[in-house]
């Protein structure tokens, strides 16, 4: 992202790490309580996340607008929330199984800070 204006460099930082903050703290809220369904939200959550970070180094050169018909800052940024929803809906198949790791990590987590099983929803 090094051809993005600074104004836009330092917009889409910030949208990144509100994002990255906001899953973090998901995350150590559902492994506060004890919601299976909170559990299984965080950790898609963190997946999207991730597989949101590991394909913006891929996008950076296909995603180049085209200089006739595209580019300014509104294309710079709408491209970063592309990317997003992209990582959502991979997330969302569950084929890379990040968040099902997750998932029985934090519950591992909970079953030994707590010495109990966390409570499920049927």
């Amino acid at each position: 992202m090094s051809n993005l204006s600074p104004d836009t460099s330092i917009a889409l930082l910030q949208a990144s790490q509100g994002q990255s903050a906001d899953a973090l703290n998901k995350t150590k809220n559902a492994q506060r309580t004890q919601n299976i369904e909170e559990i299984d939200r965080a950790a898609q959550e963190f997946e999207a996340m991730f597989i949101t970070e590991m394909m913006k180094p891929m996008f950076e050169d296909v995603m180049k607008p085209d200089p006739m018909f595209g580019g300014g800052k509104g294309e710079e940024i709408f491209s970063g929330m592309m990317l997003t929803e992209y990582g959502k809906l991979m997330a969302q198949t569950g084929q890379l199984g990040i968040a099902d790791m997750v998932k029985e990590e934090m519950i591992r987590m909970q079953e030994d800070a707590n010495g109990q099983r966390p409570v499920t929803e049927e």
